[in-house]
């Protein structure tokens, strides 16, 4: 089916990095069975193969080597859409390889020449070891059986996911930089692809002063602010003193400078980007034509977002979205402006699209926790204490989604969020939103492998024994996580009159609500096994893979380049310096890890763990529910700042938890 939408220039617009695979079959000819070494397609392994295609901004993915015979075959290649070379015939009509392909192949096995500029020299190198901190990680998904209403809705998706590119693009102040990479520079061209910006990301890398996709490295300006005032690391502070600091702060605007010199005024999205919001809508609008009542909710949501991105109010999206349900709907769709993490000041809610499908199984988890929802935040609002009390909660339980298609600020360079509890602001999210856990993603063998690999190298050998690589720990984990953030003092909870912004500051704000949340998780899997939900080591293994987690966004240390905090990694520090201070979590640096290979490892005293988590839960929620901006910052100074033993610990961790490349979300779409 063909997709039609309102194009704009393609040099304009960031490839948000969804792939459409073809339907290919093999019958014979290339990739056929028989002896290896008679194999054309056999010299690059396909780990390798789908690294090399990344550095050389190719649009094709080797998915699995089916037959296990070590040999790429036409029916196990998939094709990347929104690349230059989407259009190529990798092959042919009769199944199998083309010429092009066979060429791309050549140049894949070569080696890639090199400048006589050494200081191009050295960039081009960081770009390659920046590209080789992550890995290509396939998400499939096959629509070919699916009717054509279902066909036309994910083809106009796939349309609003390139706008919303282009819009985010606009949000981080890179929109249009692409343009200066030149064609015979495709691993520079694929970084700005990945990570969304010319910039690096990636832990060994993102300080490397000469680390960029373009030969120039510009400043970090963000599209959100006047550019003039970004210089000062203290702009944010500034704004929230100025007499109209609400409207400035607010969540929908980009701030501008008024035609008076010092005076600033927030401009709504719907006029800063209304091109591309109005094309946008009319995209929505064609997803819900053809939609028939058994996607009622559906329907309704894709026209009330349309509505809401003409005028820019949100609430009318919001109210069709949480009216949607795994009853009601087999789609999860989510479209707007939501989260804040990508902006320095945590104000300015950043556009992203996620298309996915209900997984069935949430409604056994429904079942489980929906009657315990009151209890949790009785619980929770006992712990925080006063001037917090107890609310009627009337949040869903999280549905449970495998995700088809991310793209703007829900996509990223490195992993993928995993649960999210939306909105979050307004009266649809005091009401309670909607929460999802994302249940298809770190699923495929490769990272399950490295997975197993990453712990054993931290984890001393008896507590690694308990180490799963299932995904359903992490699952129960994220349904928690996501949870939380609907129990006890959240965004929307005042203080005095104050919300959490103004009480902490939008990036403390957002690295509590997190923290909250994430300690919220540990605390709530050992009191749900005292519901009889879980058996004890049901409960050591979701904690441990907790632990595991922890380790993950430590090792992307605690501060972006540009010195904006990492709100995941921070609360990371404070949970691990928090176990390790009360004893349930040890560093014995006369063990040897559970691989048998590194000296200095974890030990996990899983009976001290439950008093341990209460303690800092508690710590945690009395924070939040008395505005005490000191007692966070005494939080984050003695973990996440401190140079003592605890900086040590985390530096080994950070060593060997980056020795293998993070998943790299790519996406596949079989219509």
């Amino acid at each position: 089916m063909e997709r039609k939408m309102t194009r704009f220039p393609p040099t304009l617009i960031p490839v948000f990095g969804a792939v459409l695979a073809l339907s290919l079959s093999a019958c014979g000819g290339d990739g056929a069975s028989g002896d290896k070494k008679a194999l054309p397609f056999s010299s690059i392994q396909r780990i390798d193969f789908n690294r090399r295609a990344a550095e050389l901004f190719l649009p094709i993915f080797w998915r699995e080597d089916a037959n296990k015979n070590g040999a790429l075959e036409p029916s196990e290649l998939v094709t990347l859409t929104g690349y230059p070379q989407d259009d190529v015939a990798w092959v042919d009509e009769s199944g199998r390889f083309t010429d092009e392909f066979r060429s791309a192949y050549k140049t894949m096995s070569g080696t890639s020449p090199e400048s006589s500029d050494p200081a191009e020299q050295t960039r081009l190198r960081l770009v390659l070891e920046e590209l080789a901190q992550g890995r290509p990680t396939l998400v499939a998904t096959d629509l070919s059986q699916a009717s054509e209403p279902d066909k036309n809705f994910m083809n106009h998706m796939l349309n609003a996911a390139e706008l919303i590119e282009r819009i985010y693009a606009k949000q981080k102040g890179v929109f249009g930089m692409e343009a200066d990479i030149p064609e015979t520079d495709p691993a520079s061209r694929m970084l700005f692809h990945r990570n969304q910006s010319p910039f690096c990301e990636a832990p060994k890398t993102e300080n490397q002063e000469g680390c960029s996709a373009l030969p120039k490295k510009p400043a970090r300006i963000v599209g959100l602010y006047p550019a003039e005032i970004q210089s000062d690391q203290k702009f944010c502070a500034a704004l929230e003193k100025e007499p109209n600091s609400k409207e400035l702060m607010g969540h929908f605007s980009v701030v501008k400078q008024s035609d008076k010199p010092g005076v600033f005024v927030a401009v709504p999205y719907s006029e800063e980007y209304g091109q591309e919001m109005e094309a946008i809508a009319r995209e929505l609008e064609g997803a819900a034509n053809g939609l028939g009542e058994d996607e009622a909710a559906l329907k309704r949501y894709l026209l009330a977002a349309a509505g809401s991105f003409r005028s820019n109010d949100w609430e009318p999206a919001n109210e069709a979205w949480v009216a949607m349900n795994a009853q009601n709907s087999k789609w999860y769709v989510r479209v707007g402006p939501d989260e804040v993490y990508y902006d320095p000041c945590a104000w300015k809610a950043g556009f992203a699209l996620q298309v996915a499908r209900i997984n069935p199984d949430s409604l056994q988890w429904q079942k489980k926790l929906d009657p315990l929802k009151g209890e949790m935040e009785n619980t929770l609002a006992g712990m925080a204490g006063a001037p917090y009390k107890a609310r009627e909660v009337n949040f869903k339980i999280p549905d449970f989604i495998d995700v088809v298609l991310n793209a703007g600020d829900q996509r990223s360079a490195h992993g993928a969020t995993i649960g999210q509890s939306l909105p979050n602001w307004g009266p649809v999210a005091e009401k309670g939103g909607r929460t999802v856990a994302m249940t298809n993603l770190y699923t495929d063998a490769d990272s399950q492998t490295a997975q197993a690999e990453l712990m054993s190298s931290v984890f001393c050998k008896n507590t690694n024994a308990l180490a799963t690589t299932s995904p359903n720990e992490t699952l129960i984990s994220s349904v928690l996580h996501e949870a939380a953030h609907n129990l006890g003092p959240s965004h929307e909870y005042k203080v005095k009159g104050r919300e959490d912004d103004a009480l902490f500051g939008g990036p403390m704000a957002s690295t509590l609500e997190e923290l909250k949340a994430q300690s919220s998780a540990l605390y709530l899997t050992n009191w749900l096994a005292g519901k009889g939900q879980f058996t004890d080591e049901e409960v050591r293994r979701i904690q441990l893979r907790n632990i595991a987690w922890a380790f993950g966004h430590i090792s992307r240390g605690m501060y972006t380049a540009d010195g904006t905090p990492r709100n995941y990694s921070q609360l990371a520090a404070i949970q691990l310096g928090s176990l390790m201070q009360s004893g349930a979590i040890s560093w014995h640096a006369d063990q040897p890890a559970a691989n048998g290979k590194d000296q200095g490892c974890i030990e996990i005293n899983f009976d001290a763990v439950p008093k341990a988590v209460e303690s800092l839960e508690t710590t945690v929620l009395k924070i939040k529910a008395s505005g005490d901006k000191a007692g966070a910052e005494k939080l984050k100074a003695q973990f996440v700042d401190a140079d003592d033993e605890f900086a040590k610990t985390k530096a080994a961790i950070t060593e060997r938890w980056l020795r293998a490349p993070k998943a790299s979300f790519v996406y596949s779409v079989r219509m």
